[in-house]
């Protein structure tokens, strides 16, 4: 997939229209903005107050949507420093550095060092790398998630998808070959 360059925009929330650089890099892919309406659109009842992990926050998009948006905290992981640098740098600019934290590591390993409690989380790895599975174990396994946390997973519809079974599909949308689906915990079913 050729890399993104450009700006993207915040479409919702007290941050409405502020823009984002979206730096030429390799496999970075911003969520496109009609499905980040669409997302946002089945998030309105719980975004207000959440806290969220954007796990490859990449341009940080998700997690700073959640913010716009009344989020209480969000933690963004972002493995290229290059990235994770930008990503702050926007944060001090949209004065949203008070409520949130960028961990510059690798996704999977950064999951080990975090407080568990996240009511929402973002699980958008670049495609090529196929982490979807890997990491969703790892958040279930490691209690990050909240009794009925929500996690979004964003991938190609030819991907199958290996999920914990307590993950229920919530909503489901379709962009071209893009899947973008909304799972809720069930703390039951674990």
């Amino acid at each position: 997939m050729p890399a993104a360059s450009g700006k993207i925009r915040i479409i919702g929330g007290h941050l409405r229209n502020s823009r984002l650089d979206v730096p030429d890099r390799p496999g970075l892919r911003p969520t496109p903005e009609r499905i980040r309406e669409t997302l946002f659109n089945w998030l309105a009842a719980h975004v207000g107050g959440a806290r969220v992990l954007d796990l490859f926050a990449g341009t940080g998009a998700l997690g700073l949507e959640a913010l716009s948006r009344g989020a209480r905290q969000a933690v963004f992981c972002e493995r290229d420093a290059g990235l994770a640098t930008a990503l702050r740098a926007n944060l001090l600019r949209l004065r949203q550095d008070g409520r949130s934290r960028v961990i510059n590591d690798d996704a999977l390993a950064a999951l080990a060092a975090l407080d568990p409690g996240f009511d929402l989380v973002f699980l958008d790895p670049p495609f090529a790398a196929g982490l979807w599975s890997s990491a969703a174990e790892l958040l279930e396994r490691s209690g990050l998630l909240a009794v009925a946390g929500l996690v979004y997973v964003e991938a190609p519809l030819d991907v199958a998808l290996a999920l914990p079974s307590n993950w229920v599909l919530h909503k489901q949308a379709r962009a071209g070959d893009l899947r973008a689906a909304l799972y809720r915990r069930d703390a039951a079913l674990a």
